[in-house]
């Protein structure tokens, strides 16, 4: 049998919180991030979600290799009542913003005011190079972002925008938005980066944070900064830019992998052999992953909640098994 007594000391110390003991998870805290296969299984997939009590649906921006995130939300929208449904996120430099905002505004009135925007740098060099384009580098992908972010943000709000910036233009653009649905549309930024983060601090009511670093040569998977020191630096870079702006957004972590396990140490040892850059010590630790009995993955999310102020949570659609056991345990 595994150590059970040395998995917990072990959390407590990298938490440097003790006497914490398993308590429920709120489910509202927690969000999907998904893609239909087939109309069925997502119409399926978005009444679990709301079934279950979660926050909301996700689906990512990765044109020619996922669904579009906007047709799959709006279906979504239409098995739903309560759930957000929104983007995790749209790649910012492929986006102009008279029609990203058309699509936001389009999601938001199908929903009953249920949209939400993320949004992102974008990464994946196969999305530029298809459209014959040069991937840009990370400064010129952060800058448009920017401009993006602003001038999407105004149209949402029904201002008349007009912009001429080294990324975007704009005259006179406008949505032809009634009364009813000028509300404000919930920004999420994700990423990474100390310029995406001040961003996203600034600007957005939800900042997304994933550890993910530098993207790997298959254009998809990317190295990670998830050593505990570089959580804190991203958590405390948020909360301080965001104090300076006098503004409180929501920290929102991505989940890479949830796994349900009375052996918390070797499937560490597993799963860290196939993640660039990250070790067993920090999987233990780390936001990014859950992994242990399902007490001690609440355990986990509670001691994260407390130490950092991570506010919610975003798994992947094939973590539902293990989080309704998280869920169901407590």
């Amino acid at each position: 049998m595994p150590d059970r007594t040395n998995v917990a000391a072990r959390r407590r110390l990298l938490g440097g919180i003790v006497g914490v003991v398993s308590t429920a998870v709120d489910p509202s805290t927690i969000f999907v991030q998904a893609a239909p296969t087939n109309a069925s299984a997502w119409t399926d997939l978005a009444r679990e979600v709301e079934g279950l009590g979660l926050g909301g649906l996700y689906v990512a921006d990765h044109p020619g290799t996922a669904p579009s995130p906007f047709v799959a939300l709006a279906a979504a929208a239409s098995v739903t009542e309560r759930i957000a449904l929104g983007t995790c996120v749209v790649n910012g430099g492929l986006w102009h913003p008279i029609d990203l905002a058309s699509a936001v505004a389009t999601l938001d009135l199908a929903s009953s005011g249920r949209a939400l925007l993320g949004m992102g740098a974008g990464h994946t060099p196969a999305e530029w190079t298809a459209r014959g384009a040069t991937p840009p580098p990370g400064p010129a992908r952060i800058a448009r972002l920017e401009e993006l972010v602003a001038t999407t943000s105004s149209l949402l709000a029904g201002d008349t925008v007009t912009h001429r910036g080294a990324h975007l233009t704009l005259v006179d653009a406008r949505l032809d938005l009634s009364s009813s649905q000028r509300r404000h549309v919930p920004l999420m930024i994700g990423g990474n980066g100390p310029r995406l983060l001040d961003l996203a601090a600034r600007r957005a009511d939800v900042v997304g944070i994933t550890g993910l670093g530098r993207t790997l040569p298959d254009g998809h998977r990317h190295s990670v900064d998830w050593a505990r020191s570089d959580v804190d630096a991203t958590i405390d870079r948020v909360h301080s830019t965001a104090r300076v702006a006098g503004r409180t957004p929501l920290i929102e972590a991505l989940v890479q992998a949830v796994v349900v396990t009375d052996d918390a140490e070797r499937r560490a040892d597993e799963l860290a052999s196939s993640i660039d850059g990250a070790t067993p010590h920090d999987l233990l630790a780390v936001p990014y992953v859950w992994i242990g009995t399902a007490d001690e993955i609440r355990d986990e999310i509670q001691r994260h909640s407390m130490r950092t102020g991570i506010d919610r949570w975003v798994v992947r659609e094939a973590a539902m098994p293990a989080v309704r056991e998280v869920l169901g345990g407590a």
